[in-house]
């Protein structure tokens, strides 16, 4: 259930005025998810864990989106999306009231849409169709390595102006700028990114591609210091430049869904040489019925370094899981994901350590909550 305000019933509560044909048409709505579990790990530093822990198969969040018509075919909008930990109540996203999303936009049915603020780029917003936790009933463990390629959205982009088509025969895009901020240093933490979607029957088709120059040089760059990979939950550090590119497929047969997806993440290193992944992905989901989703995903990634943070490795991961629909807003999910490593230690991506040794288990049951 969504709470809708319509502003033209509160302005003409509080000042009496007659609402305008456009203040009729527009409304802010509230919503949220609320996501929290209990994770258990074979192995992490040595030892087996059991964690309390949230934003499993989605993050926890509440927001605001707005909308007012005016006219002609063209539309404000805008959001403001806080992340938090349903655990302890914290903020997310290095401790910002709206992590997840602050833009306001500016629409037309015939020439597109153009969004100014903190916001995805171009990969997280047409990959993420694609990717294994993205089409079906698994978490965020079930995402690649490290979140190398971003699509576990490990930064969101800010300072960016984003411009996105209309919808014609099926094909959608956009392109994002996103600004350094700082006079005389311009080319340092700045970012764009190109992507597009095609929809057509049951066919899906994605592509995009990203770079940050100089990322993490600041708060307040186009990839913030504070909200962008570290050694706490990676081995990516002192990124010179970072390249993403991915393309791939689904196809809906009925109640199965297949995906496919390639992403090959590059990582240029201040203190020398080159971190490169290479992810390639498949999923299967299948609605057995209307309250039941199961998913089984796999993805090979093959590590390539040139840089001291890294070897040469190899690691094969598979995922297997399942939601129950209490309802249309609560659900129950059970995720089981391995991943076994060759020359390097494995690190299932949302895990809190890595493992001893080339394997590791994990496994989350938990609840999901819509608002």
């Amino acid at each position: 259930m969504r709470i809708t305000l319509v502003s033209a019933a509160v302005t003409a509560t509080l000042f009496g005025a007659t609402a305008s044909v456009a203040q009729a048409q527009s409304s802010v709505t509230l919503y949220g998810i609320i996501d929290a579990g209990v994770t258990y790990t074979n192995n992490q530093k040595g030892q087996t864990n059991f964690q309390a822990t949230q934003g499993n198969v989605q993050g926890s969040r509440w927001g605001l989106t707005g909308t007012e018509d005016l006219g002609g075919g063209t539309t404000a909008s805008f959001r403001l999306e806080n992340g938090f930990s349903a655990e302890s109540g914290a903020f997310g996203q290095g401790g910002r009231e709206f992590g997840r999303g602050a833009w306001v936009a500016l629409s037309n049915t015939s020439a597109g849409t153009v969004t100014l603020g903190r916001q995805y780029n171009s990969a997280q917003d047409y990959l993420s169709n694609l990717q294994i936790n993205g089409v079906g009933a698994l978490s965020q463990y079930a995402n690649a390595v490290y979140d190398n390629d971003d699509l576990n959205n490990t930064y969101r982009t800010q300072n960016a102006v984003k411009y996105t088509t209309p919808t014609i025969a099926g094909l959608t895009a956009n392109a994002m700028y996103a600004f350094s901020g700082a006079a005389g240093d311009f080319s340092n933490d700045r970012a764009w990114s190109v992507g597009a979607d095609y929809v057509n029957g049951p066919v899906r088709l994605d592509a995009a591609y990203s770079l940050v120059d100089h990322p993490a040089t600041s708060t307040t760059g186009a990839a913030p210091s504070d909200n962008y990979y570290s050694l706490s939950s990676s081995i990516i550090t002192n990124v010179a430049r970072n390249a993403v590119f991915g393309a791939g497929g689904a196809y809906a047969l009925g109640d199965v869904t297949v995906a496919l997806l390639y992403t090959n993440s590059a990582f240029d290193i201040l203190t020398g040489g080159t971190l490169k992944f290479a992810n390639y992905e498949a999923s299967v989901r299948y609605q057995f019925n209307p309250a039941t989703l199961l998913t089984v995903g796999y993805i090979y990634t093959n590590q390539r370094s040139s840089s001291a943070l890294g070897t040469n490795a190899h690691y094969n991961q598979v995922s297997i899981g399942g939601e129950y629909f209490l309802s249309k807003t609560t659900d129950l999910y059970l995720n089981g994901v391995y991943q076994r490593a060759a020359s390097s230690a494995a690190w299932i991506e949302g895990i809190s350590s890595a493992s001893s040794n080339g394997g590791q288990l994990a496994a989350v049951a938990g609840i999901r909550h819509k608002f």
